[in-house]
């Protein structure tokens, strides 16, 4: 069967084609007693009228000159034997295609070329009669309606397609805005990641140094497995900033060297956000524990920005921020009574941002509308204790 389909589909219209010459040329044959029959010989009659239908086939790779050579055949015929090409019905239902196919072009240019070809032609064919009547001058109207069919279903194909590639191209867009955020949003957490380990490692480098220099005279290998230590953090140090100065600009420089935030300042953060007319409600459950220095950072940024698109996309009166400290965990909730689209700032990039960092952790992160109006911001970091 999808044979079958394959074959109707890409090879049909030509059947169709092959047999409407056929029948040109069976109708010519067998109708020559008839009053308005062609008077040229059959010899000539019935393989000249089935030419005028063939050029079809050539359609596709010849767009404009296959249907124009049916009218510039048919025009020409009329002259040698004015009866033949408006004999057969199936010559107009030629001409009724090629007409179809000049206006479906998809220069205009040459679909109007086209016109004027179907128009001259049909007026010679038409003259050409020696049964003619009065009514036949009408015909040019009948193909030009023919040709305006194309026409208008090619500017609808014209305009679905280019509503396609743009929403192709809006796509690829999106993707490529959605990469880069991505990469973006690692690249600061990189930055981030980087001043903390720094700090640590920096922190024991030199509480190690201090240690060696407090050891007695006779503890060399203790002194010894000391330096290495330190030695080993001060180069380990010197790799990091390597490692991680391609990922820092100037504009970053200011901002690495002040203190990483964590939950301690959510007090400061919220208060900032009560500065732009925003009400913001702070709960604070379970008691709270040291946490790792980054996730501490991860959810103060979570935080940050749910207020941040809480402000300027949820045209919201009042927020409220939790903080949840249980076993093996903490979760931070932030909830507000808007209408916009939080959570969704920068096209969707600051949600992409924070699941980079929830994930960098394998935690947890809830965003959406609540049933009740508003809309959450609720992420759960593993602790390890």
């Amino acid at each position: 069967m999808e044979r079958v389909r394959f074959l109707i589909r890409n090879y049909g219209f030509d059947a169709l084609i092959v047999l409407g010459a056929i029948a040109s040329a069976l109708i010519v044959l067998f109708s020559e007693d008839a009053d308005n029959a062609p008077t040229s010989p059959l010899w000539f009659a019935v393989p000249a009228v089935a030419v005028v239908v063939l050029p079809l086939l050539c359609r596709r790779r010849f767009p404009l000159a296959a249907p124009a050579s049916v009218w510039l055949i048919a025009a020409g015929l009329s002259f040698v034997d004015g009866r033949l090409v408006v004999f057969p019905i199936t010559v107009y239902i030629a001409g009724m295609v090629a007409a179809f196919l000049l206006g479906n072009l998809p220069d205009g240019r040459r679909a109007c070329l086209g016109l004027a070809v179907v128009l001259a032609a049909i007026t010679i064919v038409v003259v050409n009669n020696p049964d003619h009547a009065a009514g036949d001058y009408a015909l040019p109207g009948l193909f030009t309606v023919a040709w305006l069919a194309g026409f208008v279903l090619r500017a609808r194909a014209a305009h679905a397609e280019a509503a396609e590639q743009r929403a192709t191209w809006l796509e690829q867009t999106r993707e490529q805005d959605a990469r880069r955020a991505i990469a973006e949003e690692r690249a600061r957490i990189a930055r981030e990641l980087h001043d903390v380990v720094a700090h640590s490692v920096s922190v024991m480098t030199v509480q190690s140094s201090a240690v060696r220099r407090l050891l007695a005279a006779e503890q060399e290998k203790e002194r010894h497995a000391l330096l290495t230590v330190e030695q080993t953090g001060r180069e380990a140090l010197a790799e990091m900033r390597r490692l991680v100065g391609v990922l820092r600009t100037d504009d970053h420089e200011a901002a690495a060297r002040a203190p990483q935030p964590g939950l301690a300042d959510m007090r400061t953060l919220v208060a900032h956000a009560q500065e732009t007319g925003l009400q913001v409600d702070l709960r604070i459950e379970g008691e709270p524990v040291r946490l790792p220095a980054g996730i501490d950072l991860t959810a103060y940024r979570l935080v940050q920005e749910g207020l941040t698109n809480t402000i300027k996309h949820a045209s919201a009166e009042r927020a409220e921020v939790r903080v949840r400290y249980a076993t093996g965990q903490v979760e931070v909730e932030v909830v507000d009574d808007g209408r916009g689209a939080n959570g969704r700032g920068n096209g969707g990039h600051g949600l992409l941002g924070m699941r980079e960092r929830v994930s960098i952790y394998g935690g947890d992160l809830d965003v959406g509308p609540r049933t009740e109006g508003g809309f959450r911001l609720r992420a759960r970091l593993p602790v390890q204790t």
